[in-house]
C-alpha cells in the first residue's frame, strides 16, 4: 500500500515590502545628504567671493582695474569693450576717459571752432570742420592740420575700439571735373583721412571704416552760410558697442 506524502504549504511572507521600503529610505537619505553638502559648498564659495570683493575694495585694487578697463587701455582689448554687455550694449562710460583726454589735448582747437568733441550713443564723435581741414570742393588735407590729426591719432591708438570716418557736405550741389556729386566728395574726404591715419600715424587699417553721407545727415540748417559751414565736416567716430551694430565683422 503506497503511502501518501503530506504536502506542506509554504508560508507566505507578508513583510517583503519592508526591504524595498528600506532601500527607498536609504536612497532618499543619500540624496538629501548630497543636496545638503552641495548647499554648504555653494555657501562657502559665496562667502569666499564676498570676502575677496571686500578686500579688493578696501585696497582700491578693484577700482583701479575697472578704471583701466573702462578706459580701453592697450592690452585690455577684450576686457575694455566686450565684457559689459546688457540692454543697449556697452554704455557710454566706456569711452569717458578717451573723451576727457581728447577735450584736454584738443582744447585749443575746440576753443577756436576748428573741431568739436562730443559723446553720442554710438561713441565719441570728433567733428573736423571742412573749413579748417579741407580746401573748398577738394579732398586734400591742409598740411597745417597734421599736428591736430596727430593728437587725434594718439588717442585712437590708445584704445582698441573701431573707428568710422564719416564724410558730410552741405546741400549745395557740386559738379566739377573731379566730383560729379556730394556723395563722391564726402566719400573721398573720408578716404583721405583714412590714408593719413594709416600711412602717417600707423593706425591699423583693420580698425577703420569709411562712409560718405553727402548732405543727408545735417547737424544745422542748410538755409544759412553758418549752418552750411557746420554741415561740411568729417566725423571721426570712436565706436562703442552700440556704434558697432550693423558694421560687418570678419568671419
Amino acid at each position: 500500500m503506497r503511502s501518501r506524502r503530506k504536502k506542506t504549504s509554504s508560508h507566505e511572507n507578508h513583510e517583503r515590502w519592508l526591504v524595498s521600503y528600506a532601500d527607498f529610505i536609504t536612497l532618499l537619505f543619500a540624496f538629501f545628504v548630497v543636496m545638503f553638502a552641495s548647499s554648504q559648498t555653494d555657501r562657502a564659495k559665496a562667502q569666499q567671493v564676498s570676502d575677496s570683493i571686500t578686500k579688493a575694495f578696501s585696497n582700491d585694487k578693484l577700482t583701479s582695474a575697472i578704471s583701466g578697463i573702462l578706459g580701453g587701455a592697450p592690452g585690455l582689448k577684450e576686457q575694455g569693450n566686450a565684457m559689459r554687455h546688457g540692454p543697449g550694449g556697452v554704455q557710454k562710460s566706456d569711452l569717458v576717459p578717451s573723451l576727457r583726454l581728447l577735450q584736454s589735448q584738443l582744447k585749443a582747437e575746440i576753443a577756436s571752432g576748428m573741431l568739436q568733441v562730443s559723446m553720442e550713443a554710438r561713441g565719441v564723435v570728433i567733428s573736423l570742420r571742412q573749413a579748417a581741414f579741407f580746401p573748398p570742393g577738394q579732398d586734400t588735407i591742409d598740411a597745417s592740420t597734421f599736428a591736430t590729426i596727430e593728437k587725434l591719432a594718439h588717442v585712437i591708438l590708445a584704445v582698441s575700439n573701431k573707428v568710422r570716418l564719416e564724410g558730410h557736405t552741405d546741400a549745395v550741389p557740386i559738379h566739377n571735373a573731379r566730383y560729379r556729386s556730394n556723395w563722391e566728395l564726402s566719400s573721398a574726404r573720408s578716404v583721405t583721412m583714412l590714408e593719413i591715419l594709416t600711412t602717417r600715424y600707423h593706425v591699423p587699417e583693420s580698425r577703420l571704416s569709411v562712409g560718405g553721407y553727402a548732405e543727408t545727415v545735417p547737424i544745422a540748417s542748410n538755409d544759412t552760410p553758418e549752418g552750411r559751414a557746420q554741415n561740411r565736416r568729417v566725423d571721426v567716430v570712436i565706436l562703442n558697442e552700440n556704434g558697432l551694430r550693423g558694421e560687418p565683422a570678419p568671419k
